[in-house]
C-alpha cells in the first residue's frame, strides 16, 4: 500500500494512517480534521499519451488506482463500481466539454448530466456505491436476526448535495441518510427533489437558518463521540474524501479533450470554478499536483466571497469589511451561500506544509491553531509567504448577483439560445474578466439552470424564442405532482437535531 493510499488528518497529521475504507466510513476525522492523502500521487510519465484516448470510466479507474490500493478493492470490484456508477448519466461522456467562444478560447465543462442534473452526482453516485460495497462485504454471511454492520449518513446542503446525496444512497441496505438544509433557502427544485423521495431510508430536516447553522450542526454530531459510535455516522459533504477523489476525473478528461479538438500536444488552460466550499476546486488542485499541466485555477464567488478576499489579503475572515456581523448574503446562486468553506484547511495545510513546516504533524499545529482562532475571533491572517505560494497556483474573482444576469443574458445572445444556470454564471463572468487570448479557458458549469427557475426568467423573460417550459426537464415537472417527506427543525440546534434522528430511526424500525 503506497502512501498515496494511506490516510491522515488535517489537524494531527501523525501515523498511524488509515485504510481508504476507513477514510471513507468515518467521513470526518477526530477532533474536526478532514482526511487527505498521505502523499499526492504522481500520474505516469507517459500519461499524455496512455491515458489521452481513455473513456471517462476507464480514466476514472486509473485515477482512483492511484489511491486505492487493490488489497482494499480489487481492480474487478472498482470497474464495477465505476461502471455502476456513472451508467446513470444522460451523457455517454458523462462531462461533455462545450464551445462558448472558439475566438477567444473559452469552453464549458458541463457537469449537470447526472440524475439530479448538478455536478454533486459525479462523486455522489460513486460515493452511495462506495458505502453499500463496503456495507455489503461487513455483512456478508450475516442473517437478518444478527448485529449488521449499519451507517448514519448525516449532511448538509446549500441545495445540490442534498438531492445528489439521496439519489445516490436511496434504498441502500443499511443505510439511512439524513440531510439538513435551510428553510426557504434553496431554489423550489432542489427542495422538491430531496423531499418527494420517498424511500424509507431517506429522511429530509428542514432548519430555521442558513447553510453554516447546518453545516456547524453536522460537524458538532461527529464531534459527538457518544452519538457518533451510537449510531455510525457517515458524511457525504465534500468532508468525505471520496468526494474529492471523484471529481479529479473530469480535469483530466476536459484536458484531453481540449488535446484533440485542437489536435495539440499541450494546451496553456486555466479552470475557472464557481465555488462555495471549495470542494469542486481542490480536486483541480489535486489534478495539477499529479502532472496535470493547468497554469491556474481561479475561484469565482458570489457576493458571499470570504475566499475572494483571501486571495486578495492573506486574511481568512468571517466578517465582510466594513460589517459588524458574520452574515451569510442571499444572492442567486445560493449554493455558493456560505460564510466558511470546509474544503479549504485541506490547501491550507498543503501550504502549511511546505512553507512554515518540517514535519506533517507540524502543519497539523498550524492548522489546528488557524481553526482554533477562525472559531474564537472569526479571522485568520496566514504569514505571506503562505499566501505568496498559494497565488502560484490560484486566483480569484467575485461577481454581483447583477453581473450574474447579464452574463445569462449575453451568453444566450452570443450562443443563440443557450442557458446557463446562476452558478455557472459567476463562473463564466469571472472568465470574461481574465481571458487574455494566451490561455485557454474551461469554465465549470454546476447546474442545469432548470433548478435556477428564478434567475434565469430574471435574466431572460422577454428573449425571442425563450420559455422556461422548455427549459424544464421531464422529470422536473413530475416533482410537483408528488407528496413531500420533511422535518422542520424550529431552531439550529444540536440536541433537536439528534433527538430527530433517532425519532425517525425508530419510525424506519432501526434497533439501536
Amino acid at each position: 500500500m503506497t502512501l498515496s493510499q494511506q490516510y491522515l488528518s488535517t489537524r494531527s497529521s501523525g501515523e498511524p494512517y488509515l485504510s481508504f475504507e476507513a477514510t471513507v466510513l468515518r467521513g470526518l476525522a477526530p477532533g474536526g480534521g478532514l482526511f487527505i492523502p498521505a502523499a499526492i500521487p504522481h500520474a505516469p510519465s507517459d500519461y499524455l499519451t496512455k491515458w489521452k484516448d481513455l473513456s471517462f470510466q476507464e480514466l476514472a479507474f486509473e485515477i482512483f488506482s492511484l489511491y486505492i490500493s487493490q488489497s482494499e478493492i480489487s481492480p474487478a470490484e472498482l470497474k464495477q463500481l465505476i461502471a455502476r456508477s456513472y451508467s446513470t448519466f444522460r451523457d455517454e461522456t458523462v462531462t461533455p466539454l462545450t464551445v462558448l467562444d472558439e475566438q477567444r478560447k473559452l469552453y464549458l465543462l458541463e457537469l449537470f448530466h447526472g440524475p439530479t442534473y448538478a455536478f454533486k452526482d459525479v462523486a455522489l453516485q460513486f460515493v452511495g456505491n462506495l458505502f453499500e460495497f463496503f456495507l455489503q462485504r461487513k455483512n456478508a454471511g450475516k442473517s437478518e436476526n444478527d448485529i449488521r454492520d449499519r451507517l448514519t449518513v448525516v449532511g448538509a446542503t446549500s441545495g445540490d448535495t442534498g438531492s445528489a446525496a439521496i439519489y445516490g444512497l436511496r434504498n441502500k441496505k443499511d443505510v439511512s441518510i439524513f440531510i439538513l438544509h435551510p428553510l426557504d433557502k434553496v431554489s423550489p427544485i432542489q427542495e422538491l427533489q430531496m423531499t418527494t423521495v420517498a424511500d424509507a431510508n431517506v429522511h429530509n430536516f428542514a432548519v430555521k437558518g442558513n447553510f453554516d447553522d447546518c453545516q456547524d450542526i453536522v460537524k458538532t454530531l461527529f464531534d459527538d463521540i457518544e452519538f457518533n459510535q451510537k449510531h455510525h455516522l457517515g458524511a457525504v459533504n465534500s468532508i468525505n474524501w471520496a468526494r474529492i477523489l471523484a471529481q479529479i476525473t473530469y480535469y483530466f478528461y476536459s484536458y484531453f479533450t481540449l488535446l484533440k479538438t485542437a489536435g495539440s500536444e499541450q494546451i496553456s488552460v486555466r479552470y475557472v470554478v464557481p465555488t462555495g466550499n471549495f470542494g469542486d476546486i481542490l480536486a483541480g488542485f489535486y489534478a495539477k499536483r499529479m502532472g496535470l499541466p493547468v497554469e491556474k485555477l481561479i475561484i469565482a464567488t458570489n457576493a458571499n466571497d470570504i475566499l475572494d478576499r483571501f486571495w486578495k489579503s492573506g486574511v481568512y475572515e468571517k466578517k465582510a469589511p466594513g460589517s459588524d456581523v458574520e452574515a451569510v448574503k442571499e444572492t442567486l446562486s445560493p449554493a455558493m451561500d456560505i460564510l466558511i468553506s470546509s474544503n479549504f484547511e485541506r490547501l491550507l495545510w498543503y501550504l502549511a506544509r511546505e512553507q512554515l513546516s518540517s514535519s506533517n504533524e507540524e502543519a497539523g499545529q498550524y492548522i489546528q491553531k488557524w481553526m482554533i482562532e477562525l472559531k474564537g475571533t472569526g479571522k485568520v491572517v496566514v504569514p505571506k509567504q503562505v499566501l505568496d505560494a498559494g497565488l502560484k497556483e490560484f486566483a480569484s474573482d467575485s461577481v454581483s448577483d447583477e453581473q450574474t444576469v447579464e452574463t445569462i443574458k449575453a451568453i444566450y445572445d452570443l450562443t443563440t439560445g443557450y442557458i446557463i444556470d446562476p452558478h455557472t454564471s459567476v463562473g463564466v463572468t469571472a472568465s470574461l474578466r481574465h481571458l487574455d487570448g494566451k490561455h485557454t479557458y474551461v469554465s465549470l458549469s454546476t447546474a442545469h439552470p432548470a433548478k435556477f427557475g428564478d434567475a434565469v426568467d430574471q435574466a431572460l423573460q422577454g428573449k425571442d424564442a425563450y420559455s422556461f417550459d422548455n427549459v424544464l426537464p421531464d422529470a422536473f415537472k413530475a416533482l410537483k405532482n408528488l407528496p413531500k417527506k420533511v422535518t422542520v427543525i424550529e431552531e439550529p440546534d444540536k440536541e433537536l437535531v439528534k433527538a430527530a434522528i433517532e425519532q425517525e430511526l425508530k419510525d424506519e424500525g432501526i434497533v439501536f
